[in-house]
């Protein structure tokens, strides 16, 4: 049970990857978590991480984002106690494909996880959150940048960016902020998969491949799960206060 003075966030896409830091990194200041994802064994180690950071014990909601039944019981459940403080996006799908060989079903389920899902969020979230709350949602570069054999996972997080900005222009009115973060690549088990060679990978990752039109990384290493996890928290504080349909 959380406390009056403790903030109370949502975190869908939980189980893992930037879901899981950005949980790990809430749980340190003491917010009151309530974790969303279809991975219910990833969702128990994402809890035990949460106590080892000494927050309070998170609500673990098996759910899907797709499903907005779902959805609508987890967010009861998780603000069964009074108005939430803010809600984090972090789900996400990616299947490799270009444009001759993408199914339909697979056109269908980006669309389904990456942009109905935020939708879902969004929507049955505003009426459960507390005025002046903030709204994160993680999509990608890849929502403003072409990617070769990226063509779902593109469009769908463009999607996620465009109603996270149009819903924050009408949650404004209740000082509600709504932001994007589009991170680049990030050492995820998404970004993993991608690698034809695991060894090579990070190389090919950091010096791009002009062939796949993708630039290289000229910092010179592959963004941790921590450091998109740092700039959402940013967004959700109140150091961030006047900071609203930017997409990072």
């Amino acid at each position: 049970m959380s406390t009056p003075s403790q903030r109370r966030i949502v975190v869908t896409g939980a189980a893992g990857g930037i879901g899981r830091a950005v949980a790990w990194q809430l749980a340190g200041q003491g917010v009151a978590l309530s974790l969303l994802d279809r991975d219910a064994d990833g969702l128990a180690v994402t809890a035990d991480g949460v106590a080892s950071a000494g927050g309070p014990a998170p609500l673990l909601l098996a759910g899907d984002i797709a499903d907005r039944a779902s959805v609508a019981d987890a967010l009861s459940a998780a603000a069964a106690e009074g108005p939430l403080d803010g809600l984090v996006s972090t789900a996400g799908l990616l299947e490799p494909a270009g444009l001759t060989v993408t199914s339909e079903a697979a056109w269908q389920r980006h669309l389904a996880v990456n942009a109905t899902g935020v939708f879902h969020l969004l929507q049955e979230g505003a009426p459960r959150l507390r005025d002046g709350a903030a709204i994160v949602v993680v999509s990608s570069n890849a929502a403003r940048v072409p990617r070769l054999n990226m063509l779902a996972y593109a469009a769908s997080k463009a999607a996620a960016s465009a109603l996270t900005r149009c819903a924050g222009l009408e949650l404004a009115a209740r000082g509600i902020r709504c932001n994007v973060v589009e991170p680049g690549s990030t050492d995820t088990p998404m970004l993993r998969e991608l690698w034809a060679d695991p060894e090579t990978g990070p190389a090919r990752t950091i010096g791009g491949d002009p062939e796949a039109f993708r630039v290289g990384i000229p910092l010179g290493r592959i963004g941790a799960p921590d450091d998109v996890a740092g700039v959402v928290c940013f967004l959700l504080s109140d150091a961030a206060r006047q900071v609203t349909l930017q997409q990072v």
